[in-house]
């Protein structure tokens, strides 16, 4: 019998130990204070700044969906990375929090170090974008679980912010004001059902398409809000905010919202993007189903108080954000859903 090692049994240490050297350039460059250590130990270390007076750590996990599916058709690997950090990053930040620091995990059956690559310095990018420290991860090669030249990622994100400070929606009344945050695109929701409009319609994914073509669009990696909305909140009191993932702006917006309250939304107030059109008409999809699943142009939304929507609004202006007034907060009429787009 011939002598057996890892290596034969489909794991190369080695090319583990190849990819933490190469992606330890771009991990350096999110290094913030706070970050005890370097990449590559058993743990990673944070020493919360003294300047807190009573400070509440903020977590939240997350994936990339099937859109990683996509990314292995087209062979597009480079900004997913970016979509894995915006899913959490930007779910804390509704709570006022300030992104600390990310880890990544990578799985797949067989590493191959050069998309492993890419992908780990789009995760890096992404901690540029919000501010972080990308402080440690896990890449796993487990032969047999997943199919040749596919891989998965989750991340997970802690943040601070003061207790006195955290945004949690309790003090949203009828009359506020709801502000629209616009989105790069699809963000990183709905792609099953993307793909399969694609597949009923038979496009192809490089034909010409809003300037760009199909993929571009559809690939656009999620946009990471957190330094913009944490200079406005130096600013302008803000009074709720939701993440426009996975249920749309119907079932996101409401996870903010005080009981007996509704949000209704004015769906002509901002122009969607010629993707969502599309994958309307193409797929034949209700208007309330686009709602539901995707988030039509609009990735970050904002409640502020009536009196303070136009400063809110100069202010994200000048973060170079694109904002729209979108709809109000309304006492909930009996019968009715708390958020309603027409």
């Amino acid at each position: 019998m011939s002598q057996l090692s890892y290596a034969a049994a489909g794991v190369s240490i080695d090319n583990g130990d190849e990819l933490v050297e190469r992606i330890k350039p771009a991990a350096k460059r999110t290094l913030i204070p706070g970050v005890l250590g370097s990449i590559g130990g058993f743990g990673a270390l944070f020493e919360v700044s003294r300047e807190y007076r009573n400070p509440v750590l903020v977590t939240g996990t997350d994936g990339v969906g099937t859109k990683l599916m996509l990314a292995f058709q087209l062979g597009r690997h480079d900004t997913v990375g970016q979509d894995l950090v915006a899913m959490s990053v930007n779910d804390i930040l509704v709570q006022g929090a300030k992104s600390l620091f990310f880890l990544d995990y990578y799985a797949c059956g067989k590493l191959d170090v050069d998309i492993a690559e890419r992908v780990v310095k789009g995760v890096a990018k992404g901690c540029e974008l919000a501010g972080c420290a990308l402080i440690g991860g896990e890449t796993a090669e487990m032969p047999g679980m997943y199919p040749e030249g596919e891989y998965d990622l989750a991340g997970f994100a802690v943040g601070v912010v003061e207790k006195d400070e955290i945004i949690d929606g309790t003090t949203i009344r009828p009359g506020d004001v709801v502000l629209g945050l616009a989105s790069s695109g699809p963000h990183s929701n709905g792609f099953s059902l993307l793909r399969k409009v694609v597949e009923v319609a038979k496009a192809d994914w490089d034909i010409p398409f809003d300037g760009a073509t199909l993929a571009d669009r559809a690939m656009a990696p999620t946009r990471i809000y957190v330094k913009q909305v944490l200079n406005v909140m130096k600013q302008v009191k803000i009074k709720g905010m939701a993440h426009i993932t996975g249920g749309g702006l119907i079932e996101n917006v409401p996870r903010v919202l005080p009981e007996g309250t509704q949000c209704r939304i004015d769906g002509k107030s901002w122009t969607r993007p010629a993707i969502f059109e599309w994958l309307e008409e193409k797929g034949n999809i209700d208007r309330h189903e686009m709602y539901r699943v995707f988030n039509n142009g609009i990735g970050m939304v904002v409640i502020v108080a009536a009196e303070d929507a136009d400063r809110a609004m100069k202010a994200f202006e000048a973060e170079g954000e694109k904002v729209f007034r979108i709809g109000t907060i309304e006492t909930l009429p009996e019968g009715e859903a708390p958020c309603i787009v027409k």
